[in-house]
């Protein structure tokens, strides 16, 4: 293995090739005794094909990670995603499907080829979920990747509607339904909600035209509605089609447009309204409930898109890439009077948010906990748990240490939101290797750490997988 020698966040991108499986890490500290089941996160690992490297975060070659939880010990296995885009890169030495921000070089002939029969990657880096007794890796375009929980082995992949879909489908309790928003791309462009069982089925919740659609990353859900947050940074379907960029350099940025705050009833299909908000760029929702007359909308959102020019590999490899700070706000959308209200929620820097989601998701809650850079940071390098009803933040941070996602486990007796762990995997740049934190719910207290001998590339998202009764 490659040693890394930067102490910062550049070690982050370095490519991970190596795939082992490791029965028991060396743990410091006390696991509590509760914690059973696998943390599985997944992300970019390897971003050279050939002699060309990739161009941003997101292209990189799908690895999963998986922490297995047992009495007390912990286990690691890491293996990439078996996909066509990484075979194709392996036996050709070349990019042959179009990435988030890297394109293969085509003629014309060959775009226009394309744009009517879509060479989708099924690079599925970005999340996961388990749906019925399937575990998909999932991206933004229509191909989740099946996989096996336990050996990390890829079975399959299934196909989903639309053209450009989101990597944060909602889990439905009540109906057991995955609930999943995409764009389809067209004659007459629409905007689609839709739910599966199986993530191979689905059915048509509400289609909704649009001339011009914004890029979304993720949508909003409550118990009676779904909100899809169109932000000014839109395509004309036809460069989409016919132009020589890749995917999101397509999409251009309009200062002078509102975000849309498109709402369905997501039971009946019906299109409620749509409510404008001020300008600006989200990749993550937290939550979403409703609230009287109003919906609530929580994302942690940027003035403009520079966030995503700032994750190019050209500039996340510098020592200072500077990256924009995202921050929580809510917005207050009224359904009966059609206005929009916007509330600064704190002023902690926050991104990646996860909350307790089977307990809160589409209710009033409390907490969220996210990544966060400090003051002098140049990249992720705190963990932030935040109080949504007075701003109050709790950090966690340690010297030259980069996490991830941070993943919230609730214990199994639990009376409070934040009663349970905190988990996430950080980045040592001093000794070129990473960790698993297991961090105290409430206090962000550090528990425990497993150590993995080697790095692990900053990732995206991940779940935590309780043993199944």
């Amino acid at each position: 293995m490659s040693t890394i020698t930067e102490p910062d966040h550049r070690a982050c991108f370095r490519s991970l090739t190596d795939e082992v499986r490791i029965d028991s890490l060396p743990v410091t500290g006390e696991i509590p005794a509760w914690l059973s089941g696998e943390l599985i996160r997944n992300g970019p690992a390897q971003y050279e094909v050939g002699s060309r490297s990739l161009n941003h975060w997101f292209d990189g070659h799908a690895m999963l990670h998986r922490f297995g939880f047992a009495n007390g010990v912990i286990s690691y296995a890491n293996r990439f995603l078996d996909t066509r885009a990484r075979r194709a890169a392996l036996d050709e030495g070349e990019v042959r499907l179009t990435e988030f921000a890297t394109d293969p070089c085509r003629s014309i002939f060959g775009r226009v080829q394309t744009a009517f029969s879509p060479q989708f990657t099924d690079n599925a880096n970005v999340n996961l979920v388990r749906l019925g007794d399937k575990c998909l890796a999932l991206t933004e375009t229509p191909m989740p990747v099946v996989f096996d929980p336990e050996t990390l082995a890829t079975l399959g992949m299934e196909k989903s509607p639309g053209h450009h879909v989101t990597a944060h489908p909602h889990a439905d309790p009540r109906s057991g339904e995955m609930i999943s928003y995409a764009v389809h791309f067209g004659r007459r462009t629409t905007y689609r909600l839709h739910a599966s069982r199986d993530g191979h089925t689905y059915r048509t919740i509400a289609k909704i035209g649009v001339r011009e659609p914004g890029y979304m990353h993720s949508f909003a859900l409550t118990e009676h509605y779904a909100i899809l947050a169109e932000h000014p940074l839109l395509v004309n379907p036809l460069r989409l089609a016919l132009g020589n960029q890749s995917f999101i350099e397509n999409y251009r940025w309009h200062a002078d447009r509102p975000t849309r705050l498109i709402v369905i009833d997501r039971h009946t299909g019906t299109l409620c309204g749509t409510f404008e908000a001020e300008p600006c760029f989200a990749f993550h929702h937290v939550n979403a409930f409703e609230d009287g007359p109003e919906l609530v909308v929580d994302a942690c959102v940027y003035d403009d898109d520079e966030i995503i020019r700032s994750t190019y590999l050209d500039r996340l490899r510098t020592e200072d890439p500077r990256i924009p700070r995202g921050t929580l706000r809510r917005w207050r959308v009224h359904l009966q009077v059609g206005s929009v209200r916007s509330e600064h929620l704190a002023d902690t820097p926050l991104e990646l948010p996860r909350v307790n989601y089977r307990r809160v998701n589409t209710r009033p809650y409390r907490y969220t906990w996210g990544t966060s850079i400090s003051p002098q940071g140049r990249f992720l390098d705190r963990i932030a748990k935040v109080d949504v009803v007075d701003g109050t933040t709790t950090i966690w941070e340690q010297p030259a240490c980069f996490p991830g996602e941070p993943v919230f486990v609730a214990a199994p007796d639990a009376r409070e939101e934040d009663d349970g762990l905190v988990l996430t995997v950080a980045l040592d740049a001093k000794h070129g290797t990473s960790f698993l934190a297991v961090l105290d719910g409430r206090t962000l207290r550090e528990l425990a750490r497993a150590s993995v001998p080697h790095h692990i590339p900053a990732g995206l998202h991940g779940q935590f997988l309780g043993t199944r009764s």
